[in-house]
């Protein structure tokens, strides 16, 4: 297996670093090769402007189409270029973040952002009565796996179903679905660590052996079964999910996951 780790945060001896460095000994141990987007050390350019576009920016500036257009063009900055080809290289993508203002870090959305272009990650496929392109569930990345490993500092009680936070998969999902399943990537049930800022040198071990786990069993664990857009469950074109599909007193994001 082909494992793409994107890890977001400043310091390397931070609990996320070491989780990052265990899992590159992890998955290399186990055989499967590893490459890193270590996007602080990278100093990576979190801001989307024309400069990313080269002679394909147009003025005003049209960010989708003109970062279409230089995707078409090979007119891309270098720096995108390289993190699209590790994307297309990888089978998994490993995402490794801290829970910032309940969302990833900047500099994490601003890779998003700028490599997750026009024609690369979305603007693909046919859109007609019965496609509207191919996403949320096909597209440019299909066949590719990603995990999120977040830490969160507040205890898991505040992420529960009832906790003042917001259930955990309501916080992920504008990621999981939003930004991952839509390219085409399945999802994987996400490994989170609650608690963390007091999280201490004794808790390690036990975090280690849990993670360990995880990253043994990526490619048996079963993904999160989300609805395909183009395969039945939607109403084309107003993408709503069809009558009668979901069970009773269901709504809000839960109604895009398959339960039994």
């Amino acid at each position: 297996m082909k494992t793409l780790i994107v890890y977001a945060h400043p310091e390397p001896r931070s609990l996320n670093g070491a989780l990052k460095d265990l899992a590159v000994a992890t998955l290399e141990k186990a055989g499967h090769e590893v490459r890193v987007s270590d996007l602080y050390a990278m100093r990576w350019k979190a801001v989307v402007d024309a400069g990313d576009f080269g002679p394909s920016a147009s003025s005003p500036l049209k960010v989708a189409a003109d970062s279409g257009r230089a995707f078409d063009a090979g007119t891309l900055t270098p720096d995108v270029l390289a993190e699209q080809e590790k994307l297309l290289w990888a089978d998994m993508i490993i995402f490794q973040f801290p829970l910032w203002w309940y969302t990833m870090p900047a500099i994490l959305k601003g890779w998003v952002d700028r490599v997750f272009t026009y024609h690369f990650a979305y603007g693909v496929g046919e859109h007609s009565d019965v496609k509207y392109g191919e996403r949320f569930g096909e597209g440019t990345l299909m066949g590719r796996r990603a995990l999120l490993s977040v830490t969160a500092g507040g205890p898991e009680s505040h992420y529960a179903e009832r906790g003042i936070n917001g259930p955990i998969d309501d916080l992920l999902f504008p990621i999981h679905h939003g930004i991952l399943y839509y390219p085409g990537i399945e999802v994987l049930p996400p490994f989170v660590l609650y608690g963390t800022d007091r999280t201490t040198e004794e808790d390690f071990p036990d975090i280690a052996k849990a993670w360990e786990q995880r990253l043994l069993t990526l490619e048996s664990t079963e993904p999160i079964a989300f609805r395909r857009q183009n395969f039945g469950d939607y109403e084309i074109p107003s993408l709503n999910l069809k009558e009668g599909l979901e069970p009773a007193g269901r709504s809000g994001f839960g109604l895009h996951v398959r339960r039994p």
